[in-house]
C-alpha cells in the first residue's frame, strides 16, 4: 500500500513524497524544493529513489539536480519532453508502468498545460498525480497545448473511477470555486463543496486530494459537454471544445 505525504513548498505548491513499505522504495512527486523534500526524507528515515515528473515547469522540476546529488535517485519523465525534464534517466510514455516497489502506476499522456505532461495513476491505491491538467474545482492554463488537446486530456482522466483521489499540485482551490461559482451559481453540489472549501482555507487547511465524483460533478471544465452547463453559458448543443475554450478564456480573465 502507498504511503502518501504532501508537502507544502513556495507559495501554493504541492509536492508528494510516495513510499511503499514493503520495498522500502520512495518517490517525490514534482519536486519544487529540494530542502522540504530532504527534510520529510530524514524525519521518516526514508531514502529517495525516484523523482517523477509530470512537466518541465520549474515549479515541478527545480529541485531535480539537487535531490540527484543529495540521494543518488533517478529521475522519471516523459520521453517526448526528455530534453527540458533535468536529468532525466528513465523516459516512459503513454501506456507505460511505473513500477515503486510492489505499487504500479500507469502512465498517461494528458497535453494541454504543456504539450509533454503526463499523469501517474496508481489504480490499486485510487491515487492520480496529475500535476497541473486537473485541479480542484479547474484546470490548468494551456501554455502549450490547444483546448481541444486539454478536453481530450480531461476526459481521459474523467474516465477514471470515481474513488479516484485527485492529487494535483496547487492550492487553487477557493479561487476555482469562486469561479465556478460564476458558471453554476445555483448547482447544489457546486454550492455544498464550496462551503467546505472556504471552510478548510478559513482555518489554512488543505483542500488538496479530492476525489474524482467530486470533480465530475461539480468542476466546470469537466462538465463542458453536461446541458445544463452549456445553457448557463448560453452555448447550449454546442461542441464540448467550444465549451471548454470559452470555459478557459473566461476563468483565465477572472
Amino acid at each position: 500500500m502507498l504511503e502518501i505525504v504532501q508537502i507544502p513548498v513556495l507559495s501554493d505548491n504541492y509536492v508528494y513524497l510516495l513510499h511503499e513499505g514493503v520495498s522500502g522504495q520512495t518517490a517525490v512527486v514534482d519536486p519544487a524544493e529540494a530542502e522540504p523534500v530532504l527534510a520529510a526524507l530524514a524525519q521518516r528515515r526514508w531514502t529517495l529513489d525516484y523523482v517523477l515528473n509530470t512537466h518541465h515547469h520549474w515549479d515541478h522540476v527545480g529541485a531535480n539536480p539537487a535531490l540527484k546529488q543529495a540521494t543518488g535517485c533517478r529521475v522519471v519523465g516523459f520521453r517526448g519532453d526528455a530534453r527540458r525534464i533535468p536529468g532525466i534517466d528513465v523516459q516512459l510514455a503513454e501506456g507505460d508502468v511505473f513500477e515503486l516497489g510492489e505499487c504500479r502506476a500507469r502512465v498517461l499522456e494528458v497535453p494541454g498545460h504543456t504539450l509533454g505532461h503526463v499523469a501517474y495513476w496508481f489504480e490499486a491505491d485510487a491515487a492520480l498525480f496529475c500535476g497541473d491538467t486537473l485541479f480542484a474545482l479547474g484546470c490548468g492554463r494551456l501554455f502549450e497545448g490547444t483546448p481541444a488537446q486539454m478536453w481530450d486530456s480531461l476526459c481521459k482522466l474523467r474516465m477514471l473511477p470515481d474513488q479516484t483521489w485527485v492529487y494535483c499540485a496547487h492550492e487553487y482551490t477557493l479561487k476555482n470555486a469562486r469561479f465556478a461559482l460564476t458558471i453554476e451559481p445555483d448547482h447544489p453540489p457546486l454550492l455544498e463543496r464550496v462551503r467546505r472549501v472556504e471552510a478548510l482555507r478559513a482555518q489554512d487547511l488543505p483542500t488538496v486530494p479530492s476525489l474524482l465524483g467530486e470533480e465530475k460533478a461539480t468542476n466546470p471544465f469537466l462538465r463542458a459537454d453536461v446541458p445544463e452547463l452549456q445553457a448557463s453559458l448560453g452555448m447550449a448543443g454546442a461542441p464540448a471544445v467550444e465549451v471548454f475554450a470559452e470555459l478557459r478564456r473566461r476563468r483565465d480573465r477572472f
